[in-house]
């Protein structure tokens, strides 16, 4: 009997993750050979997660982020991915449709998970991204999103929403869908910020 810790993936999870994502079947089980390298006993843990994304973004300070990419994707809470739900992480972050990767953001910034976002949500996960953000880019950002709170300001006041309103996850991806500018304050994507901040220079 195979299982899926003789180093190969399982059939049903293979199939399931070709379905549910756009990796093929070779992308796929070269992930799971380094993540059964990585993490012989099939799962990750947060600390194993945060270490993993550190190298992503060596120049900054990603663990807090990591930490609520890592509770999003937590499916059944018990501390640990297996490689499913770090394929479906992965994929979400980086090829999902713009609606997957909302209602993946959703979760994210849903922090104490209750299915609504408060303002101090938003602050929290923004105050993530910027430690995220090298300190020579900060400078460049426009004046009225140049911190975290001038950002949750932002976010805030462009769903209308009083201080002490929650946001449905409706209205989140209602409002994001409809403005790429809202899109762009609530997403961490180092490369393409780099890149509008260049557009903007004189």
């Amino acid at each position: 009997m195979g299982n899926s810790k003789s180093g190969a993936l399982s059939k049903e999870i293979l199939e399931d993750l070709q379905l549910n994502t756009k990796f093929t079947e070779e992308e796929l089980c070269n992930w799971y050979q380094s993540f059964q390298k990585e993490c012989p006993s099939g799962r990750i843990t947060r600390q194993q997660f945060e270490s993993i994304y550190s190298k992503f973004f060596p120049d900054s300070d990603p663990k807090a982020y990591a930490q609520h990419v890592f509770r999003s994707f937590d499916a059944n809470n018990d501390g640990t991915l297996d490689f499913k739900e770090y394929v479906i992480a992965l994929h979400m972050t980086t090829a999902g449709k713009t609606n997957q990767k909302l209602e993946w953001a959703f979760s994210l910034y849903d922090v104490d998970g209750n299915g609504a976002i408060s303002k101090n949500e938003v602050l929290e996960i923004v105050m993530a991204i910027f430690r995220m953000i090298n300190p020579e880019d900060v400078k460049d950002l426009p004046e009225d999103e140049n911190t975290p709170e001038k950002r949750a300001d932002k976010i805030w006041e462009f769903f209308g929403k009083k201080e002490d309103d929650k946001l449905t996850d409706k209205e989140f991806i209602e409002g994001a869908m409809s403005n790429k500018d809202i899109l762009r304050l609530i997403q961490f994507e180092p490369q393409k910020a780099k890149e509008k901040i260049k557009n903007k220079k004189p």
